[in-house]
């Protein structure tokens, strides 16, 4: 994708000149030739210049639109729009006239097509129709992009090409957008934000007062909806978005873009210091949620999105230009890719003075919820964000309607890769065969479900019994974080995802003596007022390489584990009952070995599955799980460790560690206190101490199997014999 943000240093000066009449660039191509720019704004210039010359060699291409995500029609005027905005940025920056030509021309054949539109033939009864794409989103989407590159020729054009434009065009577009499809402008939701990005652009263009009123505080004005509002509440203080790190990126650029407009035509709204510089602080924040640049998918996410989007091109840029924070340089480094605008070249420029540091990325917890009282994202780092370890703990809200029922879950990054796994949404963007692109079937039946999670699971029944209206009524409490390095913690109980039952889990980035890698700890309390069946589900990836405890593998016919909530998906492999320390099982990755160890519950038994069954059109990925299940407990907890250990060269043939280098795991309960022993294969001795006490000055001591173990606070790591806390 291209990077296209407007140069807001120019609105104010282009509108007026549209309005006195036809005016040329001050910048004549030689003179644009003769310009020196840093090597990423000029690289940027020619991916630019390649892409629109090629589409200007085409013609002007605007075809009646048809088809869904993917297909001709769709993707013909995603290309178009692009093809505007870049258009327009290049004749504002070379003075070339074919580029303004290009761009009138098109634009002049969507004022002829769009009064004639009506509901898109390809739009689904769930989602609101757009004219030019099946949904009203894509819609929002063209007027952002092409709003701009208009911008940028339009002092160019002559009064009658402007006025059709105008009219027939951009004033028809933004009535269609704002009252025309009233009920998504009115919501507080990313479909929103760009619906009111592409109003209100469009007001200061064409100097329509009304216009920038209803994008800024909604349709009656009053404030209660628009894109301030918006601002107030799909942001926490901590600048994490509530629908997750996916769809905070995709709702970046209307944000910063539209508030560049904003800042440059009404300077004194101080946009960029609104609810303490929430939009900066945003941008930051999306840049944390990531690992090697990739997003923790969470909720409705496409896995393979990146910093490498243009959204972030532009998040960038503008908070550079902002901030002048030199660790946003390394970011677009990464990147490889600006805008042209001019804070692209700003950036640009201070990249090749070599003004860059590498951008913080560090343990942190994430508020959620406009207050950020609805639970909260725990980032746990350590070493650096590309091959080091990132345990992440999801304590987050529901999310709306993207987000899933997966409370408490967690994911686990080391060695560049995802370990324990968030399945994301069943989904294949733009991929006109997988439904239009859309959001597939599997995503309501599998990908939204509590078991395709990392998290507990009742009585096979997803949290909130899948009802997404009471799951946002209902969020995980933070009990404890600590990012003190070798011993990193987080903790939170959901009370309300099942009638009658709370869980509370404790996540822990330990050091472990004698290991060179940190451990997972992870201890899942539950209580409930009722005997129930429990599962425990790890989403993982890499190979098994051995399993501890004996199974019975199902080799001529796999069962389907359950028949609803996510269960009639998982294909059963294997089961196996474990006993003391033979509870385990060793994947491989990449070069790297894991060994998943737990404690053994009473009456448990472990189940090895595949994700796969009733998957008759083949939308699900086959993706591997190991499951702790009990039957008929009431109060339990679960203790789990996670180990990465050794290295397989298979160009050397050589393996070294490929077994684990733990001899036990042990837990015991005293006094309400959960301690976890971990002893290793040299005989060193770590314990890990939960006394859920939320008063960090309180002492707390505990005698075990002869033992005292003294700690103070919440939790602590605990090295043994000598009884030292780390804390």
């Amino acid at each position: 994708m291209r990077g296209k943000l407007l140069a807001v240093a120019l609105w104010g000066a282009a509108s007026s000149a549209a309005v006195a009449g036809p005016v040329e660039s001050s910048l004549t191509a030689s003179a644009a030739a003769a310009q020196q720019y840093a090597p990423l704004f000029k690289s940027e210039m020619e991916l630019a210049r390649s892409f629109v010359d090629q589409m200007i060699e085409a013609g002007v291409v605007v075809p009646v639109p048809k088809d869904p995500g993917g297909g001709y029609t769709h993707e013909q005027h995603k290309r178009n729009y692009k093809a505007i905005y870049e258009g327009g940025q290049l004749y504002r920056i070379t003075g070339e006239r074919k580029y303004a030509d290009y761009v009138r021309d098109m634009l002049l054949a969507y004022a002829k097509l769009y009064p004639t539109l009506a509901e898109h033939p390809a739009r689904k009864d769930s989602q609101s129709s757009g004219r030019i794409f099946w949904q009203v989103l894509n819609d929002a989407m063209w007027m952002v992009h092409a709003i701009q590159g208009y911008e940028a020729v339009r002092g160019s054009l002559s009064e009658s090409d402007r006025n059709n434009i105008d009219d027939n065009l951009f004033r028809t577009a933004a009535a269609f957008l704002s009252t025309g499809s009233a009920e998504t402008f009115s919501k507080i939701h990313n479909h929103a934000t760009w619906a009111t990005a592409g109003v209100g652009m469009t007001g200061y263009v064409l100097g329509d007062k009304e216009l920038v009123d209803i994008a800024l505080l909604g349709l009656d004005k009053s404030g209660q909806t628009g894109f301030l509002r918006q601002s107030e509440l799909l942001f926490s203080p901590d600048g994490y978005y509530t629908e997750g790190p996916y769809y905070q990126r995709f709702a970046l650029k209307p944000f910063v873009v539209f508030a560049g407009v904003i800042e440059k035509n009404d300077p004194a709204r101080k946009i960029f210091e609104h609810r303490d510089g929430i939009l900066l602080k945003a941008l930051r924040t999306t840049i944390q949620l990531t690992y090697d640049g990739y997003f923790f998918p969470f909720n409705d996410a496409i896995k393979d999105k990146s910093l490498q989007t243009d959204e972030l091109f532009h998040g960038v840029a503008v908070a550079y230009s902002k901030t002048r924070d030199p660790g946003l340089l390394s970011i677009a480094q990464w990147q490889g890719r600006t805008v042209l605008t001019d804070d692209g070249k700003l950036v640009a420029d201070d990249l090749a003075a070599g003004k860059a540091k590498s951008f913080p990325f560090k343990s942190l917890l994430l508020s959620d919820g406009p207050e950020g009282d609805q639970g909260a994202v725990a980032i746990l780092r350590q070493g650096d964000s590309t091959s080091g370890q990132a345990l992440v703990a999801k304590n987050s809200s529901q999310g709306m309607g993207h987000g899933h029922f997966d409370k408490l879950s967690w994911q686990y990054y080391d060695n560049g890769n995802e370990i324990v796994s968030d399945y994301g949404a069943a989904r294949f963007l733009n991929i006109e065969a997988k439904d239009g692109g859309r959001y597939l079937p599997e995503n309501e039946s599998w990908a939204k479900q509590s078991i395709a999670h990392n998290t507990l699971v009742v009585d096979e029944k997803s949290h909130f019994d899948g009802d997404e209206k009471l799951a946002d009524t209902i969020a995980p409490r933070q009990l404890y974080f600590s990012d003190v390095e070798g011993a990193q913690i987080s903790s939170a109980v959901i009370e309300g995802a099942y009638p009658g039952t709370s869980f509370t889990r404790t996540l822990a980035l330990l050091d472990v003596d004698s290991l060179s890698e940190p451990v997972v700890i992870d201890v899942v309390r539950v209580r409930s007022d009722k005997a129930n069946q429990y599962d425990l589900p790890l989403h993982y990836q890499g190979h098994i390489m051995r399993v501890g405890f004996e199974t019975k593998s199902n080799i001529t016919a796999r069962p389907v584990l359950g028949t609803d909530n996510g269960y009639q998906h998982i294909w059963v492999d294997a089961v196996g009952k474990s006993q003391e320390q033979n509870g385990f099982v060793t994947t491989l990755l990449d070069d790297r070995f894991y060994t998943y160890r737990f404690v053994p519950q009473r009456g448990s038994e472990t189940i090895l599955a595949e994700i796969g069954a009733n998957d008759p059109s083949f939308n699900l990925r086959r993706e591997p799980i190991v499951i702790q299940r009990v039957n008929n407990a009431q109060n339990i907890t679960f203790v789990s460790m996670l180990e990465a250990h050794g290295r397989y060269d298979g160009a050397a043939e050589q393996t070294v560690e490929g077994d684990s280098q733990i001899k036990s795991l042990g837990h015991e309960s005293v006094n309400g206190a959960d301690i976890v022993f971990v002893e290793t294969l040299d005989g060193k001795k770590t314990a890990f101490a939960i006394s859920y006490d939320s008063d960090p000055e309180k002492k707390h001591s505990v005698k075990v199997g002869g033992q005292m173990l003294n700690w103070t606070g919440f939790a602590a790591r605990i090295d043994l014999p000598s009884g030292k806390a780390q804390q």
